[in-house]
């Protein structure tokens, strides 16, 4: 065993072992054999908890191939204790290029799955573009974030979309804590891993007040930062100026803003109208899938010369002599220059991930090719396994107390 690999075998013990959820999933797995036989090609962040997963679903019985869905979002170590410890088809590496991520994609899908899990739309989008002789062979797919949720429905509407797919971003048991409290936590680790930088006292914008924009701006608020929030939704900036939030259109918050964080899922969020207003020294992240958000090529032509000056960090000279610094080539800044969401989301998350996986191998033939919603059911489960890992009793409701919120009729 290499001595990288031995490091992501650690780092594999350690997720495995802080995933308790995952695991009673993964007992039931083995018993139901739900997805044995099946092929699963997944496209995720190649990172620890991924691993477990993907571990998860092959000691259940099925053939894995797994990708990475960013070209910078892979633990190295991870990859590769998974190819050498544990036998995995994995095709991932930090820093790869775009061709090297699509030739990956393309290995995955080489595998003519049964079952497609992505994050971000790539691999459901290859299949049907690139890879539609295998259209008919996938039975369906998840789809793990709200940028490819976008995509899915996008596709959707036009008509396009040949095979079911299960929204896993927007179950309760996934966006309510993987998006707030695990980006919210997750961004501020790579944040601070590329800068080293103090966030008390700073001019914090964040773009976007989704459940990501929400987690990212509460842990600020908590840092000591001044919060201010850019929206395009009237409700959700009246519910950041209700969480006591400054919100500014960003053409005003860029000429304020020390840090920027954006968390759209959109493109075009900081762009050349923005660098006139910028200060001195500005960091610039995205907490978005793609690196879009951050309009590089616009930042590329305005500035006088580009340096890298620490190893998720490049320095952008604009006329004049201000400087602005880009974190993590403007990509998923948490994951690229961070460790990725606390284990303990993860496995909130990626259970759901597995019984969704359960459910499409089960009922897929009854789906219409359209984004389903995570049954309320199994949402429920996750819920309820997590606390029981916590040790956590609630009550339940009596047949009466469900009698009355079932009639209409019964008075008080």
């Amino acid at each position: 065993m290499s001595e990288l690999a031995e490091r992501g075998a650690r780092r594999l013990e350690w997720a495995k072992d802080h995933m308790p959820v995952l695991a009673a999933i993964r007992e039931e797995l083995k018993r139901s054999r739900a997805v044995k036989g099946l092929r699963i090609g997944m496209a995720l962040h190649t990172e620890a908890k991924t691993g477990v997963l993907a571990l998860t679903l092959r000691e259940a019985g099925a053939e894995i191939r797994l990708a990475s869905c960013n070209p910078l979002s892979t633990d190295d170590s991870v990859a590769a204790a998974l190819k050498e410890v544990h036998g995995l088809e994995v095709y991932a590496k930090k820093w790869q290029s775009t061709e090297e991520y699509y030739e990956n994609l393309h290995k995955v899908l080489d595998l003519q799955p049964d079952l497609v899990i992505d994050d971000g739309a790539d691999l459901i989008f290859l299949l049907h573009t690139k890879r539609r002789e295998l259209i008919d062979k996938v039975r369906g797919g998840n789809e793990e974030t709200t940028t490819g949720v976008i995509r899915l429905r996008s596709m959707e509407k036009d008509g396009e979309l040949k095979f079911p797919v299960i929204d896993v971003n927007d179950a309760k048991m996934k966006h309510l804590f993987d998006n707030r409290y695990g980006t919210g936590q997750s961004t501020f680790d790579g944040i601070m891993n590329a800068t080293n930088l103090l966030i008390a006292g700073k001019a914090f914008v964040v773009a976007g007040y989704g459940w990501c924009g929400r987690g990212i701006a509460m842990r600020a608020k908590g840092m000591g930062a001044r919060v201010v929030v850019t929206e395009v939704d009237p409700v959700r900036a009246i519910e950041a100026t209700m969480d006591g939030f400054e919100v500014l259109p960003m053409a005003k918050a860029a000429r304020v803003a020390d840090f920027i964080v954006s968390a759209t899922g959109d493109r075009d969020i900081v762009t050349s109208k923005h660098f006139a207003a910028l200060k001195d020294g500005v960091v610039l992240a995205n907490a978005g899938h793609f690196n879009n958000e951050i309009s590089l090529k616009d930042l590329e032509k305005a500035a006088k010369s580009k340096r890298h000056v620490r190893e998720f960090v490049d320095e952008y000279m604009l006329p004049g002599g201000k400087r602005v610094d880009v974190l993590a080539e403007g990509r998923l800044v948490n994951l690229a220059a961070g460790q990725g969401h606390p284990v303990e989301i993860m496995d909130m998350s990626f259970a759901i991930q597995a019984v969704s996986a359960a459910h499409l191998a089960k009922h897929a033939g009854e789906l219409e090719p359209r984004v389903h919603p995570v049954p309320e059911a199994l949402d429920d489960k996750v819920a309820r396994l997590k606390l029981e890992t916590m040790g956590i009793q609630i009550d339940e409701l009596t047949p009466a107390q469900r009698k009355y919120l079932a009639s209409w009729s019964e008075g008080t």
